[in-house]
């Protein structure tokens, strides 16, 4: 072959490869936005059981179609503490078995027979799905004609690799490289790099497939770069864990390493037995063979699954041991105080906006029950004139000005991805009102501690029907708020009525304080400064009230 055709053979691989990756794209991150409903919360419902948690870690890898994406995601639910060490394992596990799913619909492509080509045809889907997107009026039909555009793409990329591997064949010197390169590490190595570089295990293990179709390379050498790409996928899990802060995510990522690791030295000491004891006569290239006769790509796909699926039956009895091996390698750090943080989100989830969004939600939840802490806290200091709490509520208020900013950064974020569902833009455009009502809550919890230090300084006290009126409104205010939350968690039209009430109530008992407050100061029962006090805590109150209704408003357009 000249250079001219080995050049063109070149270019053709290259834009094989690239459409081949923008088809797993298309098709992943569209696959999840139809899944993103029902894959909210799934992880983060892992029992117990461990065969539970693989079951959900291979169908969400399944579902959205990147081993890499689950993984970035349960280190995210670890690092917020919605799930275990031991449950995120499990999950991991199963995501291997769920990557497995790629090699084996490209070595369905390669099925064919006469002049039908199983490729060409899958390849015909990506038109299909054009024309589906063109002309579809539903969000999830217009989805689906993504998916089949994706799919589509990744058998049109996958037959211009095969006919860039067919040219490549016919040059006798390349065919020779590749045939003496029979060491193992160094084909271990080659796929984890290339794994590495390109992002995706399923895609060097498609490449492997259409090599050893057009006999570039054989099964044994097909087997060890497969091997390799399942080392090299960890890339993704680890810089995950290293940018995420707590010790946990690290060691999610860890086992990973250590599981894929671990199988590769496994399969390979085998191997290498096996064929030292038969003198050469078998190996386990030549048993997948044997067991699929005249079908090469199917020979390597059956083999990647089947050794993960192996893998992790041997080592799931055996989760708790590798749990506690990462927790000595990647020992407990030296606590470190830390006043602002995020206590379910995590950046490394914003790739997966389905369950970003899920995070978000969570996160607001919790923004809202520290401003109301530190309502209760404020209510205790000017009631009791107790300050015990004024460090807490120091650090309560930075952080919800934290969550006040920085939250609002994540949002912006997730707004602009592609594949966010309509629902979910439109609850993200509500959420800016939601967090701001909630960071008044604080201000205004703030403004009655004051309201207390200026009570302390000038030896003041309320009376005791005072009293028990501030104690009355914050009973309300507690009762509103927990309605408000249940409403905003689930939608529960009964608890947003209930809520309506409570306001009303709220109202009506601010009316009568203020009533009350005048009567008191004609008939001498209070002074000057402390019915100034008074008035101002039981407005406040009043408006910490409109705030929660305006997060119960935005938990009904939901």
């Amino acid at each position: 072959m000249n250079a001219d055709v080995i050049l063109m053979d070149l270019m053709r691989l290259l834009a094989g490869m690239g459409i081949f990756l923008m088809g797993c794209e298309v098709m992943s991150k569209n696959l999840e936005a139809i899944c993103s409903d029902k894959l909210k919360g799934l992880l983060s419902r892992v029992s117990g059981n461990k065969a539970v948690g693989v079951m959900i870690g291979a169908l969400a890898t399944i579902a959205i179609h990147s081993s890499g994406a689950t993984t970035v995601m349960t280190i995210g639910f670890v690092n917020a503490g919605v799930i275990s060490l031991n449950q995120a394992a499990t999950i991991i596990f199963g995501a291997e078995i769920g990557t497995t799913i790629t090699g084996q619909i490209v070595a369905l492509g390669m099925f064919g027979s006469g002049n039908i080509d199983a490729d060409i045809v899958f390849s015909a889907l990506a038109g299909i799905g054009v024309f589906m997107n063109m002309f579809a009026k539903k969000e999830k039909q217009k989805l689906l004609g993504y998916v089949l555009t994706g799919l589509g793409m990744l058998f049109a990329g996958l037959n211009m690799m095969s006919d860039a591997m067919a040219g490549f064949a016919q040059t006798e010197g390349l065919r020779l490289f590749l045939a003496n390169i029979d060491s193992i590490v160094i084909l271990i190595i080659a796929g984890a790099i290339l794994t590495a570089i390109i992002q995706s295990s399923s895609a060097i293990t498609s490449i492997a497939i259409t090599m050893v179709v057009t006999g570039l390379i054989d099964v044994h050498q097909g087997i060890y770069l497969t091997l390799g790409a399942n080392v090299g996928t960890c890339l993704t899990g680890l810089l995950a864990g290293l940018k995420s802060e707590g010790v946990n995510a690290r060691r999610t990522s860890m086992i990973q390493l250590i599981f894929n690791i671990g199988g590769v030295v496994v399969v390979s000491i085998l191997d290498l037995l096996m064929q030292a004891l038969t003198r050469g006569s078998l190996s386990i290239g030549l048993i997948f063979e044997r067991l699929f006769p005249g079908l090469p790509h199917t020979q390597l796909a059956m083999f990647h699954t089947i050794f993960n699926i192996a893998s992790v039956i041997a080592v799931l009895p055996f989760t708790n041991a590798l749990v506690q091996l990462t927790k000595k390698l990647v020992p407990d750090e030296p606590e470190k105080k830390k006043k602002e943080h995020f206590f379910y989100v995590d950046e490394n989830m914003i790739e997966t906006p389905s369950v970003a969004v899920e995070q978000v939600k969570k996160e607001i939840v919790n923004m809202a029950a520290i401003a109301m802490e530190n309502f209760n806290y404020s209510i205790a200091m000017i009631r009791n004139k107790d300050f015990s709490k004024e460090d807490q509520f120091t650090e309560n208020e930075e952080e919800l000005n934290f969550l006040n900013h920085s939250l609002v950064e994540i949002i912006v974020k997730l707004t602009r991805k592609s594949n966010l569902s309509k629902k979910d833009h439109f609850y993200l455009t509500s959420t800016y009102h939601t967090i701001s009502d909630i960071e008044r809550i604080g201000d205004y919890s703030e403004n009655i501690m004051e309201y207390a230090k200026n009570m302390a300084e000038a030896n003041e006290n309320f009376s005791q029907s005072a009293l028990e009126e501030i104690d009355d409104l914050s009973d309300l205010i507690n009762k509103l708020f927990r309605c408000t939350i249940d409403a905003y968690q689930t939608g529960n039209k009964k608890q947003k009525q209930e809520a309506r009430k409570l306001e009303d109530e709220i109202d009506e008992l601010t009316r009568l304080m203020a009533k009350n407050h005048i009567r008191r100061l004609n008939e001498g029962k209070c002074s000057a400064i402390v019915g100034a006090q008074y008035l101002k805590l039981s407005n406040d109150a009043e408006r910490i009230g409109d705030h929660l209704i305006n997060i119960n408003d935005y938990a009904i357009s939901r």
